[in-house]
């Protein structure tokens, strides 16, 4: 499994600037929309620079999805940069920019870990998106490690936390706490630790990235947690959730958090191919559903019918939205997208599904949904992009990229933005009818998801990260 695959309180009380985007699909729902941006680019060029604000450097593979926080981009990477050249080998890296100008301010460098690829797949750097929120920066970095850092790092003169860390000075992180899951929770990544937190009150949520070992039989820590909740002031431990069946794989996905009929629930999805909600504030089960037949079979290489869930489970009416997918090195397959009540207690497979959507007419997917005006789209493995009815599954249209798609759809100011594997970014109207705008090739290809934010679009390729606007 190549862990790229991974590599991907609500927003009005996280006391964010207007138009920043301080999280892995900018709220808690995980919704891919933003409704507040207007006259987003759909003309522009690399080459001639046209409605390119600034472009700048990352590593050489990146996945991290872009968040924009008080003038400031944090995006994962790897260490290809170079950007301290004094620190040279593989290593995990979040970079943060300067919002205006594309100015590199600092980076936080996590060093590999010594079991290799088993754990800590070579050149992957940090797949997961931060989560910021006041001063501080939560990220899973490549070390099983959730991280709290400055969000000045130590641009600003000052140690906070941490007074020991092995990379220091103006041009790196300040580290303030890390809580190890290897270490405290014998957790086992599979190839990769990525998980994108949430924060809602003091509490952090995230899967912990258990996994088989590298012959994929074996389960090397079957009682290490799944998901977890940290206190994000202590880095301490409040609870632990362990009541999955079995881990297929591995865990590379995201939770999502929402109030549904007055009752807080996050929801995680397992590596067992099962989404849970828990209770926030106890880890305590609500629900649960299969997102597989139940005459499925799982069977190594992705020869067999049972997927893992690597796209984040989006939160909308109510509804659960998720589709199930595996590493794309097992290649296209059957895949399914369900539509979910999130109002049931207990095992609710059987009758809390509202939709669903499989075999031929969806394939594999690792991409998370885009839900706006009663319409979700969603792109599989194979590069179709679907429009569906939100309520019915109705597919109104589908789009053809001609590429594999790992990112996800962005919906802003009346378009649907998506990239490819061949890094083309397509852009469509919103709507019913299907509609091109413009299909524009950024150069290289793009695993991540476009981040709009403060009247200009961010869209990371493989090596670089471009500023997009309407001048």
């Amino acid at each position: 499994m190549k862990p790229a695959v991974a590599c991907v309180l609500l927003l009005g009380s996280l006391g964010v600037f207007a138009g920043d985007w301080p999280t892995w699909g900018g709220t808690t729902e995980r919704n891919m929309i933003n409704t507040k941006e207007k006259n987003m680019p759909t003309d522009f060029d690399i080459k001639s620079g046209k409605n390119i604000k600034w472009v700048v450097d990352l590593g050489s593979q990146s996945y991290g999805n872009p968040v924009v926080y008080k003038g400031k981009i944090f995006v994962g990477t790897n260490n290809e940069g170079l950007r301290d050249p004094a620190v040279k080998g593989d290593k995990g890296n979040i970079m943060a920019f300067n919002e205006a100008d594309g100015k590199f301010l600092w980076q936080a460098i996590h060093d590999k870990l010594s079991a290799g690829r088993v754990n800590d797949w070579p050149l992957q750097g940090i797949c997961s998106a931060p989560h910021v929120e006041g001063d501080r920066l939560y990220y899973v970095n490549n070390r099983c490690e959730l991280v709290a850092a400055d969000t000045e790092g130590f641009y600003d003169g000052e140690n906070d936390g941490y007074k020991d860390e092995k990379y220091n000075g103006k041009q790196h992180a300040d580290i303030v706490w890390k809580y190890d899951m290897m270490e405290e929770l014998g957790v086992f990544p599979h190839n990769l630790a990525t998980s994108s937190p949430i924060v809602v009150g003091d509490l952090i949520f995230i899967l912990t990235g258990n996994g088989v070992d590298e012959g994929h039989l074996n389960l090397p820590s079957p009682r290490a947690p799944d998901f977890i909740a940290v206190h994000k002031k202590t880095g301490e431990l409040v609870w632990e959730f362990a009541d999955t069946e079995t881990i297929l794989h591995g865990q590379w996905s995201s939770p999502a958090y929402a109030v549904i009929n007055g009752k807080p629930q996050v929801v995680f999805p397992g590596g067992d191919g099962w989404v849970y909600s828990l209770e926030p504030k106890t880890g305590k089960l609500i629900w649960k559903f299969d997102c597989n037949p139940k005459d499925s079979v799982w069977e190594l290489g992705g020869f067999g019918t049972r997927n893992n869930l690597i796209a984040t489970p989006v939160i909308w009416d109510n509804k659960v939205y998720i589709g199930v997918g595996q590493d794309p090195e097992h290649g296209t397959g059957i895949g399914h997208f369900y539509a979910i009540d999130a109002t049931g207690k207990g095992d609710v497979t059987n009758t809390h599904k509202v939709w669903h959507r499989g075999g031929k007419d969806f394939g594999r997917t690792m991409s998370t949904a885009s839900i706006k005006d009663g319409l979700v789209y969603v792109s599989d493995l194979e590069g179709f992009l679907n429009c569906m009815d939100a309520k019915t599954g109705k597919l109104y249209w589908k789009y053809d990229l001609f590429a594999a798609v790992w990112s996800s759809t962005m919906i802003v100011d009346g378009k649907v933005y998506i990239g490819d594997e061949d890094g083309d970014l397509a852009i469509l109207k919103h709507g019913k009818e299907k509609k091109l705008l413009k299909e524009i090739n950024m150069g290289s290809t793009i695993y991540t998801t476009p981040t709009p934010a403060n009247g200009v679009l961010y869209v990371a390729t493989r090596n670089k990260l471009y500023a997009l606007h309407n001048k």
